[in-house]
C-alpha cells in the first residue's frame, strides 16, 4: 500500500439499523480515478462465510458513494444502493446448498464493509484493507419485546412492538419446511405490529403425542385465540401473512373458519389448491409421495412447481375465494419455481370476479423473481438444501429468481405489504420504530 492510500476512509451510515433500513457507505481521501473494491462479509449463525464485492473508479475528490455511483462489476453492477447486502453469496468453496437465515433475533446481523486497493475478484482473506467499518443490522428494534408462548399446545413467539398498545397483530406463517422461524414477525413488530411467529408442522406438541396438528390449531384455545384475549393485542384487529404452505393453510382460514374473523391476509408464493376434505397431514403425505415424479435440473436441482399443475377445476380441490370476505394481497414471482403461483393468482383472481369480490384482491407479481421472497436485502439464493416436513430426504430445491431483479421485488413487496397491513389493521398510523 503506498502513501497516497494510507488516509483511505470509509463510513457506514446508519451504522446500526433495522435491516429494511437503506445505509449509506462513502469512501473518502483515496487518490482521485483509483481502481477500489468495496467488499461486505458476513459470518451468519451457522457460521457460514457469506460475502459480496464491487468495484469503483473514485472521482476527482477521491470519493466513491456507494448509494450514488456505478459498480462496474463484483457480485453486482449499476448503481445499487444495498447491494452489498442482498448480492451476498457464501464464500468460494463454501458447501453447496446453504441459505442464509437469521436464528437469532436478538442478536444483529454483523457486515463487516472494507475497501480495498484495485479490482479485486478474490482472495479478499488475504489482503489488507485501506478501510473498514462494522455494520448492525437488526430485526429487532430498540423496545421490541420478544416473548416466548407455549401455552395450548403452541409452540411460537410473540413480538410486541414498544409502548403499551393494544396492538393490531399478524399472525405468521412460513413453509412447509416447519421449525420455529422468527425474524419476519420481528422486523414487523419493528415496524409497529404485533407478530405470532407459529411452529404450526414442527411443534413441540407433535414431537410429544405424534400427531400432527390439524386446522384447528390456529383456532381454538390456541394460536388466533392467543392474540384475541392478549391484553396488549386490539382483538378485532389480526391478520395473516403465509409464506408457500403457509399460504394454504391461511388461505382456508381465511376463507372457512368460523373463529378467525381476519381483517386481511397476505400470501406469498402460494397456492389455493389444495383437497377441502383433507388434514394437513393428508396434504403433506400426498406431496411427500409426489416429489419423486418432479422434474430435476442438469445441477440436479428439483422443480416442485408442476405438482400443482394444471390448475384444477374441480371446487373440492381449491379453496373457494370467492366466498372471501376480507382484503387479500398476493405476492407473486413469476419465475417461481416451486409453486404454480403465478398461475394461481390469476385462477383466483378469476374467481373473485365471478363471485363479485374481486375488489377484496390486490395482486403484486414480480418478472424474474423465485419462490422465497422475503424481507428487503436478504440475498436471494436461487437454489438451496430443504427439508420438507416428514421427508427423511434432503433435496437441493430450485426456488428461481434473478438476483437483481428478485432482490427489487423483496423491496418494493415489503413497502406494499406493510402498507396493506397498516391501511387495514389500523389506518395507516403507526408509532416510529427507529435506532436512537
Amino acid at each position: 500500500m503506498d502513501e497516497k492510500h494510507r488516509c483511505v476512509q470509509l463510513s457506514v451510515n446508519p451504522s446500526r439499523g433495522l435491516m429494511d433500513e437503506k445505509f449509506v457507505i462513502l469512501v473518502q481521501n483515496a487518490p482521485p480515478g483509483s481502481e477500489l473494491t468495496v467488499h461486505a462479509l458476513h459470518q451468519c449463525d451457522d457460521g457460514h462465510g457469506w460475502d459480496a464485492f464491487a468495484h469503483y473508479i473514485s472521482d476527482a475528490t477521491g470519493r466513491v458513494n456507494v448509494s450514488e455511483d456505478c459498480s462496474l462489476g463484483g457480485t453486482y453492477s449499476g448503481i445499487e444502493p444495498m447491494g452489498l447486502l442482498w448480492s451476498l453469496r457464501p464464500v468460494p468453496g463454501s458447501k453447496p446448498g446453504l441459505r442464509l437465515r437469521k436464528k437469532n433475533v436478538q442478536e444483529p446481523m454483523l457486515v463487516t464493509v472494507s475497501v480495498y486497493e484495485g479490482h479485486r475478484k478474490e482472495g479478499f482473506a488475504d489482503l489488507v484493507p485501506l478501510a473498514s467499518a462494522l455494520v448492525e443490522r437488526w430485526y429487532m428494534a430498540p423496545g421490541v419485546r420478544r416473548i416466548p408462548v407455549t401455552e395450548g399446545g403452541l409452540t411460537a413467539t410473540l413480538f410486541l412492538p414498544p409502548g403499551l398498545g393494544p396492538f393490531p397483530a399478524v399472525l405468521d406463517l412460513w413453509g412447509g419446511g416447519g421449525q420455529l422461524v422468527e425474524y419476519r414477525a420481528a422486523l414487523l413488530a419493528s415496524q409497529g405490529l404485533a407478530a405470532l411467529a407459529i411452529d404450526y408442522l414442527t411443534a413441540k406438541i407433535i414431537k410429544e403425542t405424534g400427531k400432527m396438528t390439524t386446522f384447528k390449531y390456529f383456532e381454538v384455545n390456541t394460536a388466533y385465540r392467543y392474540l384475541e384475549e392478549h391484553p396488549q393485542i386490539l382483538g378485532s384487529r389480526i391478520a395473516m401473512l403465509g409464506l408457500s404452505f403457509g399460504t394454504s393453510v391461511t388461505l382456508r382460514m381465511a376463507v372457512y373458519s368460523k373463529v378467525m374473523k381476519l381483517r386481511c391476509a397476505v400470501c406469498i408464493s402460494g397456492i389455493h389448491m389444495q383437497p377441502l376434505d383433507k388434514e394437513m397431514k393428508d396434504i403433506l403425505r400426498t406431496f411427500n409421495e409426489n416429489v419423486a415424479n418432479t422434474r430435476i435440473t442438469e445441477e440436479n436441482h428439483v422443480i416442485l412447481r408442476d405438482l400443482s399443475l394444471p390448475i384444477t377445476t374441480d371446487p373440492l380441490k381449491k379453496v373457494d375465494v370467492g366466498r372471501l370476505q376480507c382484503p387479500l394481497m398476493l405476492v407473486v414471482g413469476e419465475d417461481d419455481q416451486n409453486t404454480a403461483a403465478q398461475e394461481s393468482a390469476n385462477d383466483m383472481k378469476e374467481m373473485m370476479e365471478r363471485a363479485g369480490n374481486s375488489h377484496l384482491l390486490t395482486v403484486l407479481s414480480y418478472p424474474d423473481t423465485g419462490h422465497l421472497i422475503e424481507p428487503p436485502y436478504t440475498p436471494h439464493v436461487r437454489a438451496s438444501n430443504f427439508k420438507p416436513v416428514n421427508l427423511n430426504e434432503i433435496l437441493m430445491i430450485l426456488w428461481g429468481g434473478q438476483t437483481a431483479a428478485h432482490s427489487r421485488a423483496q423491496e418494493d413487496s415489503w413497502k406494499k405489504i406493510l402498507l396493506f397491513l397498516r391501511v387495514n389493521l389500523f389506518g395507516g398510523i403507526r408509532p416510529a420504530a427507529v435506532f436512537s
